[in-house]
């Protein structure tokens, strides 16, 4: 930690983060928890789905999860956009962060009963808390930065990207393990404790905030309120009473959730973007930069598609078609997922360094440059992964050595960082100042909106099989970013001057 005696930017004098502001370091470490429990959970879901949950044979059941975890992926993200809309014009994005996290913990520490229903309450809770956590963060960090330079913004984004993947690589590892090899619940269990320590990090660093997310940006009125109630009231008693029906009917299946979710996925952030344009608090200064922030939602909601795949299917591909052999010990396929993190940490300083190099040089790629690349190196991923496929069905032993996995993950990292903390930090400068959080909200439900198309992508799988499902998706993600390289000229107009 760099020695400073200046106030940084949250307006705390003292200490600085490696050379950012104080306040930085808070958010670092309760992010880091925070996704220690979040990808620890994940990274047994869909095993946990597979052996304990699911009926059937063992194709179907694995197709089922995939699709499930799929569809979860995006419910998580989906709530953002509430979570944005309550720090907006509810409790600020302090107190958002607060609750969230509690909610989280709550959530963990019911997946440790060992029952169906609390299961599915366990994951409900942690939708719910991750949607007013994981948007309100991120604007907190943005906040750190108000009125400093773009390049040093985007350095403090990478670093705080860095706490996400030291979470996530320590997760897989520790509850990944004991879900695997000791007991499922007790691996959620653990996951609970991570978010435990986030909540009292964050509260015991929050002096170093200073005013950073303590007040909504634009309170709601009263009437406002009320509003926002009947609407959430009625559509919510629409989707209940829709449920109720489905079982009383006995047609009730787990896919029909799967597949409304789906659709909702889709059809929100359509309704959310038509409903943000239309807005006249929207300025005409802002009405291009939100064009702007479409385009690069499209390109995430694609990479997201194909990158959060690495959870499901290439997964499943680690526990069925990979050699886990060390010696004579096999180690979890669950572990796999600690791959990308460490990577991430390994290149994302190379990366901010490299941004801010590039920055003092006028020679810095713009950010539909790096997006653009974002697509092509997903694109290779998957085209990587056809080719593991391939080699996977002509071996006498029907497994793969774990290089083409390593592979695979190496050129979803590159893409990643080429994509994710850009974005992030892209978002809060394109975001009108009224809207931050539920621009951040939007960012997150490009995921959202991925995952939702996941649903129905991954069952693809099983009758294409992998050679030919992989390389599909990994032209059309080629594709896709050989196209915004094209369009780059005409989005970095509508960004009106935001780099």
């Amino acid at each position: 930690m760099a020695s400073s005696l200046t106030k940084d930017s949250a307006g705390t004098p003292g200490k600085t983060f490696f050379g950012h502001p104080r306040g930085l370091a808070t958010l670092f470490m309760t992010e880091m928890w925070e996704r220690f429990s979040w990808y620890g959970m994940r990274a047994i879901l869909v095993l946990y789905l597979i052996a304990g949950v699911l009926e059937g044979p063992l194709a179907g059941r694995e197709a089922l999860a995939a699709a499930i975890y799929g569809v979860y992926n995006a419910v998580v993200y989906m709530a953002a956009m509430p979570g944005g809309w309550v720090a907006d014009r509810l409790w600020g994005a302090r107190k958002a962060v607060l609750v969230g996290g509690i909610v989280i913990a709550a959530g963990h520490y019911t997946l440790a009963i060992p029952s169906d229903v609390a299961f599915f309450i366990g994951l409900g809770l942690i939708a719910l808390g991750t949607g007013l956590l994981k948007p309100n963060i991120s604007a907190m960090v943005g906040g750190l930065y108000e009125g400093q330079s773009s390049a040093r913004r985007d350095a403090g984004f990478t670093i705080f990207y860095m706490s996400i993947n030291i979470g996530a690589m320590f997760a897989p590892l520790v509850v990944g393990y004991l879900g695997e090899n000791v007991d499922w619940h007790l691996g959620f269990a653990v996951a609970g404790i991570g978010m435990t320590l986030a909540v009292v990090q964050y509260v015991l660093g929050g002096r170093y905030l200073g005013d950073v997310g303590r007040r909504p940006g634009t309170p709601a009125s009263p009437e406002e309120k009320r509003s926002v109630l009947r609407k959430t009231g009625l559509w919510v008693g629409v989707a209940v009473a829709a449920l109720l029906l489905d079982i009383a009917l006995g047609t009730y299946d787990i896919e029909h959730i799967v597949n409304f979710l789906a659709v909702l996925g889709v059809v929100v952030p359509i309704l959310y973007f038509a409903s943000m344009y239309r807005n006249p608090q929207l300025t005409a200064e802002d009405r291009p930069r939100v064009q702007a922030f479409v385009w690069f939602f499209v390109t995430a909601v694609l990479f997201w598609m194909i990158y959060d795949q690495s959870g499901s299917l290439l997964t499943i591909f680690a526990d069925n078609d990979t050699d886990r052999m060390i010696g004579g010990w096999e180690f979890p396929a669950s572990w796999f997922q600690s791959v990308n993190p460490v990577m991430i940490i390994i290149l994302a300083p190379l990366f901010a360094s490299l941004w801010v190099w590039l920055a003092k040089r006028n020679s810095e790629p713009s950010a539909p440059v790096k997006f653009a690349l974002a697509m092509l190196l997903i694109g290779g991923s998957f085209g990587l992964m056809g080719l593991a496929g391939a080699a996977a069905a002509n071996s006498e032993t029907g497994k793969v050595t774990v290089f083409w996995l390593l592979g695979v993950y190496l050129l979803q990292t590159l893409g990643e960082l080429c994509l994710s903390p850009v974005g992030l930090s892209l978002s809060t400068k394109l975001a009108p100042k009224q809207f931050v959080g539920q621009i951040m909200g939007l960012w997150f439900l490009a995921t959202a909106t991925g995952n939702a198309l996941n649903g129905w992508a991954t069952q693809l799988n099983e009758p294409m099989g992998d050679a030919a499902y992989y390389t599909m998706w990994g032209v059309v993600a080629v594709v896709a970013g050989l196209a915004f390289m094209t369009a780059s000229k005409r989005i970095r107009a509508l960004m009106g001057g935001v780099k």
